[in-house]
């Protein structure tokens, strides 16, 4: 029973009592947004090498916008053998772009979606996202779109799941819209879930990873703060590990 361990093995992540125990089916690692840190997903994956070596990875979702070097991020998720990356939020709105660029080109220009085209080199004015968005297709390649349009809502690994936000607590996960997976529904945070699942998500930023009420947040705003957090199940045992 995984949850025995559990509570000892935060290393300084927030914590309350839980309500159902965790069963796992294997050991593996969850990643949390990475938002165009390629500098900072070598240096974990560097990390796991020692503390994680050989584990199956989940990304969580949002590998994009926001950090300095989207490109390289998508370069290195697409040549890593075995691994699951998920939907995120962001790879939605960049993908929402390709296909209606002025539409909905503006939302996601403001949310990071400008350092996602600079590090492919692309410009964009606001009266020439047609021009900026065949130009990210060019660049990007017709592999890469695909890669991201086939990105899967969850993951899961017994009775924990991994998807980018938060779900409905009321309603089962994998049969969830994309919308409450990728962009948090409004009762995830307000009441427990009440069918044993546990999830593991990014997507709102903690400053430590937090489990709470059979949910474990390991988004720590990486862009910014220069920390990176990846959740190792090994064992019965949950520890973090992340960039210095």
């Amino acid at each position: 029973m995984f949850f025995k361990k559990l509570q000892g093995a935060l290393s300084g992540a927030a914590s309350e009592a839980e309500t159902a125990p965790l069963h796992l089916a294997h050991d593996f690692v969850v990643i949390g947004d990475l938002h165009g840190r390629a500098d900072l997903l070598e240096g974990l994956l560097r990390q796991l090498e020692t503390e994680a070596p050989g584990l199956p990875l989940v990304f969580v979702g949002d590998y994009i916008d926001r950090g300095p070097d989207s490109a390289a991020v998508l370069r290195l998720l697409q040549d890593l053998p075995g691994a699951t990356c998920l939907m995120g939020n962001h790879e939605r709105m960049c993908l929402s772009f390709l296909d209606q660029p002025n539409r909905n080109g503006a939302r996601w220009l403001r949310y990071g979606g400008a350092d996602t085209l600079a590090s492919y080199g692309v410009a964009v004015q606001q009266d020439d996202r047609l021009r900026a968005r065949d130009q990210l297709i060019d660049i990007m390649g017709e592999d890469s779109i695909h890669w991201m349009r086939a990105l899967p809502l969850f993951a899961r690994n017994g009775m924990l799941y991994v998807t980018h936000a938060g779900a409905d607590p009321r309603q089962d996960i994998e049969t969830q819209d994309e919308s409450s997976l990728i962009w948090e529904h409004p009762e995830f945070v307000r009441q427990p879930r009440r069918d044993g699942a546990w999830l593991i998500h990014g997507h709102t930023i903690v400053t430590q990873p937090l489990v709470q009420q059979q949910r474990i947040a390991i988004d720590t705003g990486a862009y910014a703060t220069g920390r990176l957090t990846a959740a190792v199940f090994a064992g019965d045992d949950l520890r973090f590990v992340q960039t210095p």
